[in-house]
């Protein structure tokens, strides 16, 4: 039987879900995305903060893992794991049904073809939507997610774990810096925690 994988490349690296984990085999890392990705969706569930997606305009190839699945898990059981895991209904059993015409916020699984000797490698897409895509625009979604976001789910947080696994992109240096700057911060865990202190005080 093909073997399948899901190209991990964003928090689907550090948070999987519990279906993709029982359903994971192994774990592909230090490869790197077939398309260019960038900082440029802000995300309602991050408190409007920059996610990383593929982008067709800027953006590099970026360090990714493949998370290889079990023998016996089809493409559309994976399409079905990957779409529940990126629209938050991982347990709800619904199925992924392909869109004829996906809107700006549809996530669409797609098929990245064969990588690191996998069949059909998977991974989802869905548009950007910051304009101007600026690493000043990034800071300042990314400090205003401080407070519209649970703990842990705010634009920063996301920013130093992308950071913390090697990944970078035409935007993240200055993106970076500029967050530091906004928050009068030596380092990004200074300044989100410079930041959580001041919304607290309001």
């Amino acid at each position: 039987m093909p073997t399948v994988g899901i190209l991990a490349y964003g928090s689907l690296i550090e948070g999987p879900g519990a279906e993709i984990e029982v359903a994971r085999l192994r774990t592909e890392s230090n490869v790197r995305t077939p398309f260019k990705i960038e900082f440029a969706r802000k995300s309602q569930t991050r408190g409007y903060g920059p996610t990383l997606v593929p982008v067709a305009v800027g953006g590099d190839h970026v360090l990714a893992h493949i998370i290889i699945l079990k023998e016996g898990i089809s493409e559309s059981e994976a399409c079905d794991l990957v779409w529940r895991r990126e629209t938050r209904q991982i347990g709800s059993g619904k199925r992924y049904v392909p869109s004829d015409h996906p809107g700006e916020n549809t996530t669409v699984v797609k098929r990245a073809g064969k990588m690191q000797s996998i069949d059909t490698v998977l991974y989802t897409h869905i548009a950007a939507n910051i304009q101007p895509l600026t690493a000043q625009e990034l800071a300042r979604l990314a400090v205003e997610s401080i407070g519209k976001a649970e703990p842990g789910m705010d634009g920063i947080t996301y920013l130093m774990d992308a950071l913390g696994r090697g990944l970078k992109t035409p935007l993240s240096d200055a993106y970076e810096a500029e967050v530091k700057r906004l928050a009068g911060a030596d380092s990004l865990e200074d300044a989100l925690q410079k930041l959580r202190s001041r919304r607290t005080a309001l």
